[in-house]
């Protein structure tokens, strides 16, 4: 273990090398217990360079944004985090094509395209999410979807670097052909269209509205905890089931929304799991409808 650390060491520089790291300073839900090597690349390069050495260590390694769709166990996890939010974080506006680093926020880039008069992605401005993630699960939100305006990605596959462009990208609903293969997006070009200024950023004001107005952002979460089931609203299906405002210990069902599970301070990975087990099992036997989790859960 200790020349593996060297080695993240020698190829990432030491401040981007932590070890024994809580995954509750990383994700949206404030939960999670300690990784035991936490990366943060700060270039293209150094993010190949990180994925190659996990390859080769033989331990565990999972790559993530900004920790918004993330639960992690409350023992932690047992092997290598690489974290591209901030490092990747770059965006180039060339006319109606932006060009950003897979760890820069939707909402940053929103507010980029706004400065620059340029519409398409208003409806992802409220996404608590970065640009890798939302690429990798076809990110979407009030009518509109990566898909929309995704040209291309630079991304890591088997060790090489190469370009996905969409007709390739295989996306679907919370899906694409890049989160199936397990690739690592490094950058993602997107295209837009000129626009007006203020009726750019009225859009995003009536969204933001929408969204403060009906989810619990005051809560820490990690966003819509179930994928939508075809034909249906698990949000629906979840207070339909009487379980709106339902809890297991700090985490519960928001009152505001049901499509959220929310943490009310202190509450524990294994408290957040015994109650998606518990909205699962009563929406399956009122409805006979299984839900699906949007939130990704790793660790032990």
């Amino acid at each position: 273990m200790t020349e593996i650390i060297n080695r993240f060491r020698r190829a990432l520089g030491d401040d981007n090398v932590l070890l024994n790291e809580p995954m509750s300073r990383h994700t949206t839900f404030r939960i999670g217990g300690n990784a035991d090597i936490f990366l943060t690349p700060d270039s293209k390069d150094a993010v190949c360079k990180a994925v190659n050495i996990a390859k080769e260590s033989g331990l565990t390694w999972y790559i993530i944004g900004n920790g918004s769709n993330l639960l992690v166990k409350d023992k932690g996890f047992r092997g290598i985090i690489i974290q591209l939010y901030r490092g990747l974080s770059h965006i180039n506006v060339n006319d109606n094509i932006i060009t950003v680093g897979a760890g820069a926020l939707l909402s940053t880039v929103a507010r980029k395209a706004l400065d620059n008069s340029l519409t398409g992605m208003e409806c992802l401005s409220g996404i608590p999410g970065t640009v890798g993630g939302a690429v990798c699960m076809n990110a979407g939100a009030y009518g509109g979807e990566i898909k929309d305006i995704f040209v291309s990605a630079t991304v890591l596959a088997d060790g090489d670097v190469r370009e996905i462009d969409n007709a390739s990208s295989g996306f679907g609903y919370r899906t694409s052909s890049i989160m199936k293969k397990g690739m690592t997006v490094l950058e993602a070009v997107f295209r837009l269209e000129k626009g007006n200024y203020d009726d750019i950023k009225a859009k995003m004001a009536e969204l933001a509205e929408k969204r403060n107005s009906k989810q619990p952002i005051e809560l820490p979460s990690a966003g819509s905890t179930f994928k939508r089931p075809e034909g249906y609203f698990a949000g629906k299906l979840i207070d339909d089931s009487g379980l709106r405002g339902y809890s297991v210990g700090r985490a519960q069902v928001s009152p505001k929304h049901c499509g959220f599970v929310v943490n009310n301070g202190g509450a524990t990975a294994a408290e957040v799991l015994e109650l998606i087990e518990h909205v699962q099992k009563t929406v399956y036997d009122n409805f006979g409808i299984m839900l699906e989790p949007e939130v990704r859960i790793i660790g032990e």
